[in-house]
């Protein structure tokens, strides 16, 4: 395991380990062809030539040009639990839904899917869940988005799966499988990553009352983008994702790793660390959290970072200018947080206003 700050970030550039970590059965072959290739799985240039048939969705102009629309979708869902009246549970209500239709959305996926794919991808994150159990999820996964990236091939949209069908699949740049396998992982990514941070992030502003009182009084869109960054660092969410094998023996931090051997990044770790920041264990909205590792760090960045730091500043500013009054419904103690999941997050978090 990696921990130091600086140790993860050298580690992430550094050529003599690959992010191709998967198990044998599920790599490409000359056997099996149409074996899908998972693009955050492949080292460059096959790693790049894959994910830039999908980045024009993810730039910093694409994401701010979503702005208006994520407004309405999370302005749509406070109405909604307005008019139910507390208390609600913040997570199914609010922190659950406005991701999953925002990249439901961008992806073309129906919306009224949404709680198949839930469902399957707590599965196939869970830690504790067999593999038997876990390949069944993926599997029903895959099996919807490959019967998806077909339907796309004969009706297209204005969505990420059309473009992807029509520049890439029926040229011949990629299979169907692989285009159903990426597009599956962004999914699952784009709204599971997103939830877990504004309902952890909604929690931890509500226990430094300081720091949302700011938030709650401000209409600088700076602020909100510090305290999504520090919230970014404070939190890191990715827990045990983010792993390297060695291609052949090298030292990190003065440790010997030898070749065939898996190294785990810990993202929390290095982003408290204290070389990388001082004081990391306070939650502090003017901090200068630059470089840190929320969202990974190298190639393999996440590629919907810009889309997440833009529905995290809408989705946490507008819930407490909106509810300036909002609080736990229940003792904090009796909260219960996910900690089987290789993506951190609650379970359900029960507020009043």
């Amino acid at each position: 395991m990696v921990s130091r700050y600086q140790d993860i970030r050298a580690a992430l550039v550094d050529p003599r380990l690959s992010a191709d970590t998967l198990p044998d059965y599920l790599k490409p072959s000359t056997d099996n062809d149409s074996a899908p290739v998972i693009f955050p799985r492949v080292d460059d240039p096959e790693h790049n030539r894959l994910r830039r048939m999908m980045t024009r969705d993810f730039t910093y102009r694409r994401a701010e040009s979503m702005r208006p629309d994520i407004q309405r979708l999370v302005d749509g869902f406070l109405d909604d639990m307005e008019g139910s009246g507390p208390p609600a549970d913040l997570v199914r209500a609010y922190a659950l839904p406005v991701p999953s239709l925002v990249i439901c959305l961008l992806l073309g996926v129906p919306y009224a899917d949404h709680e198949f794919f839930q469902h399957h991808s707590t599965i196939g994150l869970d830690r504790l869940a067999s593999e038997e159990v876990k390949a069944a999820a993926g599997a029903a996964m895959f099996e919807y988005m490959t019967e998806l990236v077909g339907r796309k091939e004969h009706e297209p949209g204005d969505d990420l799966m059309s473009r992807l069908v029509a520049e890439h699949v029926v040229p011949g740049h990629i299979t169907r499988e692989t285009a159903a396998v990426n597009a599956m992982i962004l999914l699952q990514a784009g709204h599971e990553t997103t939830a877990s941070m504004v309902a952890l992030g909604t929690l931890a502003l509500l226990r430094h009352p300081d720091h949302l009182r700011r938030i709650r009084e401000t209409d600088d869109r700076a602020v909100l983008a510090r305290t999504v960054e520090e919230l970014m660092r404070y939190l890191s969410i990715v827990h045990s994702l983010v792993d390297r094998v060695a291609l052949e023996d090298l030292s990190i931090g003065g440790q010997l790793v030898g070749a065939g051997e898996t190294l785990l990044m810990n993202l929390p770790a290095g982003n408290w660390d204290p070389q990388f920041t001082d004081r990391p264990e306070l939650l502090d909205i003017d901090r200068n959290t630059q470089g840190h590792l929320g969202f990974g760090y190298g190639v393999h960045q996440c590629i919907g970072q810009n889309l997440a730091r833009v529905e995290l500043q809408v989705a946490l500013g507008t819930l407490f200018r909106r509810l300036p009054d909002l609080r736990l419904a229940v003792p904090f103690e009796n909260l219960t947080f996910r900690n089987n999941q290789e993506i951190y997050g609650i379970e359900e978090l029960p507020v009043r206003w």
